[in-house]
This record gives C-alpha cells, structure tokens and sequence, in this order.
C-alpha cells in the first residue's frame, strides 16, 4: 500500500476512534449533567407538562396549577394568598430555580421522586403522579403576624414549643410568587424584585441575622444560672452602674438612667433591661462559657435546616473582656434570626427541652399515603434544667407584666417576654432594630406558643423606636391567634 494512504488511513482510523470515545463519554458521563443543567429547556418542558403537586397549610392547598396558552410549557405554578406565605413556599418559576419548600421537595411536587412510582409506571415509563408536602403552619397565626406587620419591614416566627412545629414564619415586605412563575413575564417581574432596596426575596425570618440586642440577655441569664455564678434570679448580682466596659475609658450606661439597675438582681435586670448587669455578667462568666450556652441554644449552627436551611446565627470567639461585655447585651459581633430567638424562648417554655424546629408536617404522594412523617422525627434536647428554665419563665413574665414588655399581654394567657432595641449603623448611625421574644400559654385550653419578632424599619420617629413599641404588637397579635380557643 502506498505509504502515503496508509497514513492517512491510520490517521482517519484515531478520528473515528477518537469520535467514539468523545461520543461514549458525552452519553455515559456527562450526559447527566447535560439533562440536569438548568439551561437544558427540556427539564422545564418536562416539569410543567402536567399539574404540579400541592403545598397545604391546614388541609387547604396554598398552591395549585395552571394550564398556558400555547408553547411548549404546558401549566405553570399558581398561589393562594402569594405575598402572605412566600416566606414559606419559596416559588417555582418557568424561568428561575425554585427555592424554599419548592425547590427542597422539587421533585416530590413534580412527580420524579422514586418513591412515588408504582409498578405501573415503571412498565410505561411515564411520571408518577406528584405528591404533596404538608406545613405545620397555623393559617390564623401566620396571617395575624403579618397583617401586625403591615407596611413594616421585618420578620416573624411562631413556635409550638412542645413539638417544634413551626405555626408561622412571616417576612415583610413580602412579593407575589404568581409574578416569577410564566417565563414570559418573570424576567420583568424579576428585575423589579432584585432592584427593590427592601429587598422583598431575603426570607427575614430564617435567614437574615441580625444583632439581637437584649433579647440575648436571656441566653446570659441562662448561662449565669446554670454556672452557678448566681444561684436565684432574685439574688442580687455585682453589677455598678454604670459600668466601665474593661480595659477602656467607657462608660456602659442604661436607657432608662432612673431604673434601679445598680447590683440588680437577673429579674429586675430583665425587667428594666439593664445592660451594667448583663454586661459584666457576660465578662464574670467569660466568653467560652457564654459561647457554650449560645450554642446549646443553637448559635454557630450551620447546618441548621426546617427544612429550608437557615442562616446560622452567631456567637463571635477570640474577644477582649469589653467586647464580651457587649455581647452580654447583644452588640458586638452577635447575630440572630427570629426563628434562632423564638427557639430561644421555646426551650424556656418548654421547662428547658428544645424540639428541634420544623415547619413540615409529612409529605404524602398523590393518594394521601404518608412517605415521611417529619412530626415523628423531631429530635428534643436538654438546653437548661427545669428549675433554670421556670425561674427564667418566671423573670420574663415580670418583664410582660410590670417591665419594659407590657404590649404583649394576652387577656386569658400567661405570657413572659424580652424586649430588644439593637444599635444599627457605626456609632448607632442608623435606625435601631426592634425585637421581641416571648412565650405564651393559654389559662384555658393549655395551648402554648413561642413568638420571636424583628422590626428593622417603620414609620416611628427613631425616638419611639422600642421592642416594647414596634416588636411586642406584633407578637401579641401571633400569640392571641394561636392561644384562641
């Protein structure tokens, strides 16, 4: 053979050789990747060829489908009071990647989990009927939170505090998931809502964190008494007032300069919110003692979902004595989400055991039948012993009734609080954030509820920017709700 030919056949030879590896590879290897990438338009012709499954609140669904006109997406995504329980739902878009409880249970609701085909559908290789996802959210509680917010930016979460049941997680300002959900008009939608400055999409509740103020003067109360470092929340503590943060020429002072602060005991610390005693009380324990009880708490936990994961909550480390002194009060580096503050006050409810949080009841396929019962699977730790825990409900209930919380109070319910009023901005620049956390027990029917609430911004003059003021309304309107017999 020439030599010339034979060359160019060899050479032909590893082209073809070389196509059909590059081929294998493509179809073997990678050709997942290719069908799951999210620019791969069959994905979405496919997801909305048929109805998707349902999000139900109280056995109402709160999301339904749609049939289209024309194109090859056949439905799209349709909500039920949209705006009130966005902060819940999420969105499923034609154009965008679902997020919240619809993108955690996307193939759930659109029928691809393996655990929804039958026999049946595997021998005709069709999708299996969608299934449903079942919220433990409490429908009068969550709309009695987010009307108490209205027009104000912030956040709400209501807690069940002996089964964890998440009954309300509000975020305002809120948006219309219906807007994202057809491709044709989502882009436009989409641009309003990113280049809103209120930024309507960021879920406050679960995953915006913020300093707490003093509501984490209870989270130091807890971690004084359990030390020892004080035996009663009626025994007076060593605490001047003011009190020079350590190491420094500053002076801590209170907001109120005629409460009786000076050596006051945990109970009047709270109830006047007294920051010379939960400041040096942070400094006499140290920040690794502090830190531990954040953390039992749930603080610095990264992996804490409900399932949609929230943003951890922080307890900062390697602080000199006048930074611990201000995380004594919730300044500093310290950080949390209402969903963190509201486990906070659930586990003081709850005689010291927190019930991990979650804000799904079951998920069921199309017929009803059960595939996980998440009501079942909660796991219960002990934060703080019994005893702790009731003098602490006991100091918070003196916060409600006599202090600085008396808006929360429920006529017919016991209810214990802390009020917060965090410093924003460098030199306090900016308008305070307003916090509240409580609990609530019903005298009749022994219903209990958990409730923390953030307000970052209203109409109120700065002057009368208070937890007490802004937060404790909204709270009492969440707790009022969920303790109606």
């Amino acid at each position: 053979m020439n030599k010339t030919i034979r060359r160019a056949s060899v050479f032909t030879l590893l082209l073809v050789f070389a196509l059909l590896v590059r081929a294998t590879w493509v179809q073997f290897y990678q050709g997942r990747a290719l069908a799951d990438d999210k620019d791969n338009r069959r994905n979405a012709i496919e997801t909305y060829a048929e109805p998707l499954g349902d999000i139900i609140v109280a056995g109402e669904s709160i999301t339904g489908s749609a049939r289209t006109e024309g194109g090859d997406l056949a439905y799209k995504r349709t909500y039920e009071n949209g705006p009130l329980y966005a902060a819940v739902t999420g969105y499923a878009s034609q154009a965008y990647a679902p997020t919240q409880l619809e993108g955690i249970y996307e193939d759930l609701l659109n029928g691809t989990d393996p655990r929804l085909r039958t026999v049946m559908d595997t021998v005709t290789n069709q999708r299996a009927e969608p299934g449903n996802v079942v919220t433990t959210i409490d429908p009068k509680v969550q709309k009695a939170a987010y009307e108490a917010l209205g027009d104000k930016k912030g956040a709400a979460v209501a807690i069940d505090p002996g089964t964890g049941r998440i009954l309300a997680a509000v975020s305002t300002p809120s948006y219309d998931p219906t807007s994202l959900t057809d491709a044709n008009t989502a882009g436009e939608a989409w641009e309003k809502l990113t280049g809103d400055p209120d930024k309507p999409l960021t879920n406050r509740a679960l995953r915006q964190p913020l300093p707490p103020g003093s509501t984490f003067k209870l989270v130091v109360a807890a971690a004084a008494l359990e030390d020892g470092l004080y035996a009663s929340v009626d025994e007076r503590t060593d605490s001047p007032d003011p009190y020079r943060l350590p190491g420094t020429v500053t002076d801590l002072t209170n907001e109120n300069p005629n409460a009786p602060c000076e050596n006051a005991s945990i109970r009047v610390g709270l109830q006047y919110s007294c920051n010379n005693v939960f400041a040096k009380m942070a400094v006499d324990l140290g920040q690794d003692k502090v830190r531990a009880m954040a953390e039992k708490f749930g603080f610095n936990d990264e992996t804490q979902d409900v399932p949609v994961r929230a943003y951890s909550s922080v307890y900062p480390s390697d602080m000199v004595p006048s930074e611990t002194a201000l995380t004594g009060i919730g300044q500093f580096d310290v950080t949390a989400t209402p969903l963190q503050m509201a486990m906070v006050s659930a586990a003081i409810a709850n005689g010291g055991e927190l019930v991990s949080p979650h804000m799904v009841a079951q998920i069921t396929d199309s017929g009803g039948d059960v595939l996980r019962d998440y009501d079942d699977a909660t796991d219960t730790t002990r934060i703080v012993s019994s005893s702790t825990a009731e003098q602490l409900q006991s100091a918070m209930r003196t916060v409600v009734e006599e202090g600085t919380g008396t808006n929360a109070q429920v006529s017919g319910a016991t209810v214990g609080g802390k009020t917060g009023t965090a410093q924003h901005g460098e030199n306090n620049s900016k308008t305070p954030y307003a916090w509240f956390t409580s609990y609530g027990k019903s005298g009749s029917s022994g219903e209990e509820v958990a409730v923390a609430v953030v307000v970052e911004q209203s109409d109120a003059a700065r002057s009368e920017v208070s937890g007490n003021g802004l937060a404790a309304p909204v709270a009492r309107a969440a707790m009022e709700a969920a303790l109606a017999d």
